[in-house]
């Protein structure tokens, strides 16, 4: 379709496009500012009568009337009736060019960030952050297949039906008091928390929680322990903040809590999944949960216990959390609803020490002003009414179905390419890929074909000598996985030219 240019001696420089997805008087709006603020149309200037224009542009007088009446609107015209319309005569001699439309080069951050700001935009690009699909092998995804949809809409609606000032003015800082003592009365019954409901904060999501304890507890050059392999986004928090992060190896007992108070007796703050070890899964041994109270006690050191797919434990009961055994008041403990009902809840819980109370509510505040109240009070009446611990007693069973069935498929189409660790805990196994096979080749290519593998080594800070993938099986079905490992078994055949070892 031809464009609708300006004429003779009227607006020339006007050229309207009928078949752009801006509609045409938006497009006049903006090429009429530009050219006042350029000065194609200086202060006084009387502009063609919007019949006049619209017959030159070959558009609805509407069209033009529209534009005109927005541009006063904004001060750009005036309007005289009678007289006609008038670049306005207020406008400053010097004025502001409109800004150049860059094409994007890809660089990032090249604005003028703080020097935090460049350290938290550090090391990720928009694509490492955006949600990866929910399919074959996705680690730490629910089985959103099996969630009480129905059950959580019902009161989803009762809430909504009659939802009272309380719910509709904004929170406390520190979240929906009924859920905080929901919340206080199941992590004391299921992971052995120590705590009253006024100790609970609820956040949105374990991020903000580790954001709030690094943004309060550390300073500029503090030590921070981390495991190796273990949570990037974490360790980009803290670096955020100004602090020098220690990786500490994992071995198969979690934490090796002697090598890292070794590396940093004087740290400020050890951040560890204990029950959970994350990426791979092992749970730390008493022994060294004790180690490490008794050396935060001494130093008045913090430990920020991520208590990490606590519920779901495929041996045993669960293992209590570290909290429950803290005398001195050095635990902070932090845990989320993302993996055990659906993750854009965005809803995680801190539990404080009594003395932390009011600063970790005073900046949760400062923040967002806590959580959304409205699925704060959903999800405390689906705890109130039972169906959560139900919803857990469900998972557990459907998980071990689907762990077992992805070892399985593995032992009789896996061999000689991966090797499964044993799990007995988590919504994910760690396979080690054989030697001289890259695991981001193999991330890459799986995601090629439809399966989402993460890399091991994207977890390691100083470690090199792990290659190897995660894969979840929570959100799989038994009946699908023999058939996702056979594609991934063609994807590992393709990357090993020698064959199967």
């Amino acid at each position: 379709m031809p464009k609708l240019a300006g004429q003779g001696a009227l607006l020339p420089f006007v050229d309207l496009d009928p078949g752009d997805r801006v509609p045409l008087h938006q497009q006049l709006t903006q090429q009429l500012r530009v050219a006042i603020l350029t000065g194609q149309l200086h202060a006084g200037q009387r502009l063609p009568a919007s019949r006049t224009l619209a017959a030159q542009l070959q558009v609805s007088r509407s069209t033009v009337v529209a534009a005109f009446e927005q541009l006063v609107d904004e001060g750009y015209l005036e309007s005289d009736v009678g007289s006609g319309t008038f670049v306005s005569s207020l406008l400053p001699v010097s004025r502001p060019q409109p800004a150049a439309i860059r094409p994007h080069t890809g660089r990032r951050h090249s604005g003028p960030l703080s020097k935090r700001g460049r350290q938290l935009a550090k090391g990720f690009g928009p694509a490492e952050l955006e949600p990866f699909p929910v399919r074959a092998f996705a680690p730490n995804i629910p089985a959103l297949d099996l969630f009480p949809t129905r059950t959580w809409n019902r009161l989803t609606n009762r809430v909504q039906r009659n939802p009272g000032r309380h719910l509709m003015r904004y929170g406390e800082p520190a979240g929906f008091r009924p859920l905080r003592r929901a919340i206080a009365d199941y992590v004391s019954e299921s992971r052995g928390v120590n705590c009253e409901a006024d100790q609970v904060i609820v956040t949105s999501g374990t991020q903000k929680a580790i954001h709030l304890a690094a943004s309060l507890l550390l300073d500029p050059d503090d030590q921070v322990l981390m495991e190796d392999p273990g949570g990037v986004l974490a360790g980009q928090v803290f670096r955020a903040q100004g602090a020098r992060v220690l990786a500490a190896p994992v071995d198969d007992d979690g934490l090796d809590v002697a090598r890292a108070l070794a590396m940093a007796p004087n740290a400020k703050l050890a951040y560890l999944t204990p029950s959970c070890q994350y990426p791979l899964g092992a749970t730390l041994p008493i022994a060294r949960r004790l180690d490490l109270l008794e050396w935060a006690a001494r130093r008045s050191a913090w430990i920020l216990e991520d208590d990490e797919d606590s519920e779901f434990r495929f041996v045993g009961r669960p293992v209590p959390s570290m909290q429950g055994l803290d005398r001195a008041g050095r635990v902070i403990y932090a845990w989320s609803f993302s993996e055990v009902l659906f993750p854009s809840l965005r809803l995680g819980v801190l539990v404080v020490p009594p003395d932390l109370v009011e600063p970790f509510s005073v900046a949760s505040g400062l923040v967002d002003r806590g959580p959304s109240t409205w699925p704060q009070a959903v999800l405390y009446e689906f705890i109130n009414d039972g169906y959560f611990a139900s919803h857990i007693r469900r998972m557990r069973s459907a998980y071990a179905a689907r762990k077992q069935a992805l070892l399985d498929a593995a032992a009789a189409e896996l061999s000689g390419l991966l090797e499964l660790r044993p799990v007995e805990s988590g919504l994910r196994v760690f396979a080690e890929l054989p030697q001289g096979l890259s695991d981001r080749d193999a991330e890459r290519e799986a995601d090629r074909q439809g399966m989402t593998c993460y890399a091991l080594s994207r977890y390691c800070q100083r470690r090199r000598d792990m290659q190897g993938l995660i894969l979840g099986f929570s959100c799989t079905p038994p009946d699908e996985m023999r058939g996702h490992v056979g594609r991934l078994v063609r994807v590992l055949d393709d990357l090993t030219p020698s064959g199967r070892v």
